[in-house]
């Protein structure tokens, strides 16, 4: 009996087909969470640091610091901020003693590492005497206040 080349492969074609079947599926790929930050997403800004005084050097730092004033004084609070961001509000709300509004002064930021921003409060015709603070805000939450106090 002569067999035809197609019939001689069969049983070979069979046995492959057969195990390629039971061969296990391979694993998918790991899912990516979607609250992990994507690997470039830089650090969030943070406030960092707070000080208030008289006067200001050219990175916005305090170059005269204290937290008792004159009247007639330009009182300055500096940020000190870090991270990276491409829109980022910081705030400076200044109050006297009991609450009231003295300014509310807001800047749009966009820091790439550590940064330095400046808020100042001035009145030509003198502050009142008395305990005054500063809330900065970042974002619209308060990210820390300091008090200081006005004297003639």
């Amino acid at each position: 009996m002569h067999r035809s080349p197609r019939a001689a492969l069969l049983p070979f074609l069979a046995l492959a087909i057969s195990a390629a079947c039971s061969k296990e599926a391979a694993a998918p790929p790991p899912a990516v969470s979607p609250y992990a930050p994507p690997p470039t997403m830089a650090a969030a800004v943070k406030v960092v640091d707070i000080d208030v005084g008289r006067a200001v050097d050219m990175d916005k730092r305090i170059s005269d610091k204290t937290d008792s004033f004159k009247p007639t004084d330009t009182i300055y609070v500096s940020v000190g901020t870090e991270g990276s961001s491409s829109g980022t509000t910081l705030a400076a709300h200044w109050t006297y003693q009991d609450g009231q509004v003295v300014k509310h002064d807001e800047a749009s930021v966009a820091p790439s590492g550590a940064a330095h921003t400046e808020f100042h409060i001035s009145k030509p015709s003198g502050w009142p005497a008395g305990d005054y603070k500063v809330e900065v805000m970042l974002n619209g939450a308060s990210a820390g206040t300091k008090s200081f106090k006005v004297s003639k």
